[in-house]
């Protein structure tokens, strides 16, 4: 199980990955005002937005009126949380948002499904990530680079090889 934790970290390191660029957990959402909130079974009309949120989901206007409720619902919550985080979290958002806008198809492929594995690790597994992360982001750009281009050479055994003569408590590579 350790081992293909490991596996699983190296892949999820070595691609881009925008699940383990935010750091720390995001604050809780505020309580939701029921009084006010909309049925999440029906649509919000657009019209109903106050005016900062329409500002800050401006880039869905045009398709606002074609979303499902339920996506409504999200971008809504999305946006509440947003005015409540501090502005350090909200630039590091947006640096993540970018670097995703740059990625090809394929890379943005491979986050969802490397985030969809990440949902179902265990506390142990995440943690044990999180301190690969760290490893890896200790290392100089360049060693990252040829960490990288070693790794996207190797077999599934040379992975696993490499995983085993590098373990977690190491000093590095």
């Amino acid at each position: 199980m350790l081992r293909t934790t490991w596996i699983l970290a190296a892949l999820l390191l070595i691609g881009s990955t925008p699940v383990l660029a935010a750091r720390g957990p995001l604050p809780p959402p505020p309580p939701p005002n029921h009084a006010d909130a909309p049925s999440p079974a029906r649509p919000v009309p657009w019209s109903r937005l106050d005016p900062d949120t329409r500002r800050m989901l401006a880039p869905m206007r045009p398709r606002w009126d074609r979303m499902s409720p339920r996506h409504q619902q999200h971008l809504l919550r999305r946006a509440e949380r947003w005015k409540h985080l501090s502005p350090e979290r909200r630039e590091r958002i947006r640096e993540h948002i970018a670097r995703w806008e740059r990625m090809t198809p394929e890379q943005r492929r491979e986050a969802r499904a490397n985030h969809r594995r990440y949902e179902h690790m265990s506390p142990q597994e995440r943690r044990a990530l999180h301190h690969a992360y760290e490893r890896f982001q200790s290392m100089s750009p360049q060693q990252r680079d040829k960490l990288r281009r070693e790794w996207r050479r190797m077999t599934p055994e040379q992975r696993k090889r490499w995983m085993h003569d590098h373990p977690p408590s190491s000093g590095g590579r």
